[in-house]
């Protein structure tokens, strides 16, 4: 006689949509938040992004065709803050050979909390904002480990400057 228990499915327990879409019910009555208002976000904070003199740079440099870029953004978004599960990509990855570091991460969340503060309801804005929080600390972390550099709580990603050294004179 084998002493394995078979255990059985737990008639009280919710597939993993049902417990999804509960709580994107929740998050949408306690916020407001809906897709329409996922689109207005990215839309306006990418037009801020694009006008910035320290990251529009870096996104102008990878980003030749913004509508995709745009539509992927607000599945992103959506997944983060209804919990949709509509995105499927790996942020990380595509971030980790930017140039950036601490600067632009705070320079990222400010533009990302005036959009949402200017955009959405308070409550709303709130949760945007503390999901922006944990994604940009969280980039900072891999961006940092990806180069070398192990973060101590509180401690902030500085890229290293590269030193400079003079060119030489062709006369020498």
């Amino acid at each position: 006689m084998s002493s394995a228990m078979t255990l059985s499915p737990d008639p009280n327990a919710h597939p993993p949509e049902s417990r999804r879409d509960a709580a994107r019910e929740r998050i949408e009555t306690e916020t407001g938040i809906d897709e329409a208002m996922i689109a207005r976000l990215v839309d306006g904070f990418y037009d801020r992004v694009r006008a910035d003199s320290l990251i529009g740079p870096i996104f102008d440099a990878r980003i030749r065709d913004w509508g995709p870029h745009l539509a992927q953004m607000k599945l992103f978004w959506s997944s983060v803050a209804l919990m949709s599960g509509v995105y499927h990509g790996r942020p990380m990855p595509k971030h980790l050979p930017l140039p950036v570091d601490g600067r632009h991460f705070d320079r990222w969340l400010e533009l990302f909390r005036a959009t949402a503060r200017e955009l959405c309801p308070p409550a709303a804005a709130d949760h945007f904002i503390e999901r922006a929080q944990r994604i940009a600390e969280s980039l900072e972390l891999g961006i940092a480990g990806a180069n070398g550099v192990l973060l101590r709580k509180g401690e902030r990603y500085v890229r290293p400057t590269e030193a400079w050294v003079p060119p030489q004179s062709s006369d020498q």
